[in-house]
């Protein structure tokens, strides 16, 4: 009786090592630009989220210069980093919430700087909101020294 072999070859075990390895090098990069892109996309919608709460205290003539961002409810973002509370006397570490998020009165701005858990691509970008003294709102992105910023990690309707 012939003893029939049983098994891969060394060969058809490399060649399928080979088109994991091409698929992968395909697939890793396409996949940091999902990322990237989904990052900036849920930092506009952050941002986006607090033009009611800052359209309604300037009709009711409450915005100026003092107005900060978690005065119109801005819960916070992993996407926009820590810095220390610059309220908090006590040198006790204390942070305040993405403060990345800066707010200029006058011709109502709100930038947004990726400088927390976000990929190595966009970090360092800025997502700005402007509103006209007609009230219509504009939103731009820019690289920031963003290492590999490529101007299709902006959504739709908020370009370079």
């Amino acid at each position: 009786m012939k003893n029939s072999q049983q098994g891969f070859t060394l060969i058809e075990l490399m060649i399928v090592v080979a088109i994991i390895g091409i698929l992968a090098a395909i697939a890793i990069p396409q996949y940091q630009s999902y990322v990237a892109r989904a990052q900036v996309a849920r930092v506009v919608g952050e941002v986006n989220s607090l033009k009611t709460a800052a359209e309604d205290m300037m009709l009711q003539g409450k915005m100026d210069d003092n107005v900060t961002v978690l005065q119109l409810g801005f819960s916070g973002s992993n996407l926009l980093g820590e810095v220390p509370d610059p309220a908090d006397d006590a040198d006790d570490g204390a942070t305040l919430d993405n403060p990345s998020l800066a707010l200029a009165v006058g011709e109502l701005t709100m930038a947004a700087t990726l400088n927390g858990d976000v990929a190595s691509a966009i970090k360092g970008s800025t997502v700005t909101l402007t509103r006209t003294a007609k009230g219509s709102w504009s939103c731009k992105t820019a690289s920031g020294g963003a290492a590999s910023w490529d101007d299709d990690y902006a959504p739709a309707g908020c370009k370079p």
